[in-house]
């Protein structure tokens, strides 16, 4: 029932001796006022002298009816109906045979299934050799370069990555949107054109897969609450305009949490994104869908956003690369957010996901070259740098050292300390940053308070729809120390206004000391946990110190996968203690899950942070 308020608001009518009006009730998005809006009830007025008795007109009459439709139906119905949508656009013919089927542990999410080394889409046949190697066995500066010497046409890249798409769907649980059909139309379309000589850009006939809060005009945007169902975007969000403009092909959107506030990518539309290393392992959040569909290698470049760690918690559980650039240099128009519309008090960013490095600087190039100012008025009109390569091949490379209120289980400290070994080996000098001189725990007592200034806007959409919060917003995870910070003073009795200005005075005094530390330790890239953990058991990841204190400074960071966890070389379980946060380590759940480190580098140098990366990666691959 979609009505205008103006529309609405005069509908009243005079019935028996006394005028009804509607009552509203209204919803706010980030684009101002929620499009969909429901009557409440009737509301008799007290009577006019000039009233006359009259039947309620037609108008009025087809609100109501709407309206009880509306009402009658319960939040499951709707997401019955979306679900049944949602398994209608996989064709018939992508469906796995029951042979695939019968032989996982179901239900999937309480059960050990590790989904790539089962090897799903070889046994399927759904496949060709060619989809399966064009899925498999290029980076994405190798597809691109074979799309455009013509090796390679869109049409069946897209193809192959649409089938693998629909197969990690049905396994994992990481889409939200398809649109399988208008993807291969633009690929045919994108071949014709580059067959006359036109190309778009420099990802033209490429695949990407987006998260589901970016808008594509005409597909729906609900960021996992039942009470956004139903709401098609008019326009395309900025990025996707960019991209679209750049050559890429849209095909899919991606799993998020309810509330897009945990590592959990869980909601009762979509249900939960599920890690393919190990299904009885989270795959992250907010953009644990893209990290379960990059790698699950059903899309070759995907795009996240990340306010406190959504695109590298991700790329850490399901052993991806991701890549949070400085806010802003990418652009964020046009996203649908949970959250009062205005209120941004930690900058979110958006940026890639991808099964190589080489492909985070690919796509952060192309978007920064495409000025995207001239789209989004709040992106820094700040062209892409081209660095010298010759300088610095040897770096100064801080070293976070872990904080002990947040401890790092056993495999990601071997991890850490086999990055170090393989660095000094190859020439780089490292240098010790300690806890006290880092402040993650104090950052994390900022961030969480700032995050907890306006937290009723994400749970009103909840409650609007009657649906219940899932399991990890209801656990409302805190930090360490919640009740005798360390840091910030006690705020009670503050109002808003003085509560969030004491909390931006701390959080720059984070960042001075920060500013301090890249000046007097003369350092080109820090070196840092990327989370306590590695994937863990369902709703237990908690508060993301490690990645929430790059959001808090504003700086680029980018996740490196390297190691896995061992129940043979870390056989030892870990608790933590009455002080400290953060999931337990069981050597037997967590064996064999992706292992990861973390560089980042000073607000503003996105690409000193990408080029350190690749320059560490480039040294961790080395026998």
């Amino acid at each position: 029932m979609l009505w205008s308020i103006v529309h609405i608001s005069q509908a009243t009518s005079l019935i028996g001796n006394f005028r009804y009006r509607l009552r509203l009730c209204r919803r706010a998005d980030s684009q101002g006022v929620h499009p969909w809006t429901y009557i409440q009830f009737l509301v008799p007025v007290t009577p006019t002298s000039d009233c006359k008795r009259s039947e309620p007109s037609q108008t009025l009459k087809m609100a109501v009816a709407e309206t009880m439709t509306e009402q009658q139906q319960s939040w499951q119905d709707i997401v019955a109906r979306k679900q049944q949508e949602s398994r209608d656009l996989i064709p018939k013919e992508w469906l796995l045979p029951s042979t695939i089927m019968d032989s996982l542990s179901f239900p999937l999410e309480k059960n050990p299934n590790k989904l790539l080394a089962m090897d799903i889409p070889r046994k399927s046949g759904l496949l060709t050799d060619r989809e399966l190697a064009i899925t498999e066995s290029y980076s994405v500066a190798e597809l691109l370069a074979k799309l455009a010497s013509g090796e390679f046409s869109s049409s069946e890249v897209t193809m192959a990555f649409c089938k693998r798409a629909a197969i990690a769907q049905q396994l994992t649980s990481c889409l939200t949107e398809t649109f399988f059909d208008e993807a291969i139309a633009r690929a045919k379309s994108l071949d014709q054109r580059r067959t006359d000589g036109q190309q778009l850009g420099p990802l033209h006939g490429l695949p990407v897969s987006i998260k589901d809060g970016f808008q594509v005009k005409g597909t729906e945007a609900s960021i996992g609450y039942v009470s956004f169902l139903g709401e098609k975007s008019s326009a395309n969000s900025a990025l996707v305009e960019i991209l679209l403009n750049l050559g890429a092909v849209l095909y899919v959107k991606t799993n998020i949490p309810q509330t897009l506030m945990t590592a959990d990518s869980d909601n009762n539309i979509f249900g939960r994104a599920l890690n393919p290393h190990n299904t009885l392992l989270n795959a992250g959040g907010s953009s644990g869908g893209e990290g379960a569909l990059i790698a699950f290698r059903g899309s070759p470049l995907g795009v996240g956003t990340d306010v406190a760690g959504s695109v590298r918690i991700p790329a850490l559980c399901c052993g991806t690369f991701g890549f949070k650039p400085t806010s802003s240099r990418i652009p964020y128009r046009g996203q649908k957010a949970p959250s009062l519309e205005g209120w941004k008090p930690i900058t979110a960013s958006a940026g890639p996901l991808a099964n190589d490095m080489e492909a985070l600087g690919i796509f952060t190039k192309a978007v920064i070259d495409a000025t995207p100012a001239l789209l989004d008025s709040t992106a820094i009109d700040v062209p892409w740098r081209t660095l010298n390569p010759a300088n610095r091949a040897r770096l100064r490379i801080g070293v976070l050292q872990e904080d002990p209120l947040y401890p790092l289980h056993p495999p990601i400290k071997r991890a850490l300390a086999e990055a170090a070994k393989k660095l000094e080996a190859a020439g780089h000098e490292l240098v010790q940053v300690t806890s006290e001189e880092g402040q993650v725990a104090d950052a994390m007592e900022v961030a969480c308070e700032i995050f907890s200034l306006h937290s009723e806007t994400s749970m009103q959409f909840i409650n609007a729809s009657g649906e219940p919060p899932v399991p990890s917003v209801a656990k409302q995870f805190g930090p360490a120390n919640v009740g005798s910070y360390k840091f910030v003073p006690s705020l009670e009795g503050l109002d808003f206004v003085r509560k969030y200005a004491l909390l931006t005075v701390k959080r720059q005094e984070i960042s001075e000391n920060w500013r301090k530390i890249w000046l007097e330790k003369k350092l080109d890239a820090v070196m840092a946990p990327a989370a306590q953990s590695t994937a863990v058991p369902h709703d237990t990841f908690g508060w993301p110190p490690y990645t929430c204190i790059v959001n808090l400074l504003d700086y680029p960071a980018c996740v490196i996968p390297f190691g896995k966890a061992s129940r043979q070389l870390d056989p030892v379980a870990t608790k933590m203690n009455a002080e400290q946060a953060g999931p337990e380590y069981d050597p037997e759940v967590l064996d064999d899950a992706p292992c990861s480190i973390q560089i980042m580098t000073s607000r503003m140098r996105d690409e000193e942070c990408l080029k350190v990366g690749a320059a560490v990666n480039e040294c961790l691959r080395r026998a």
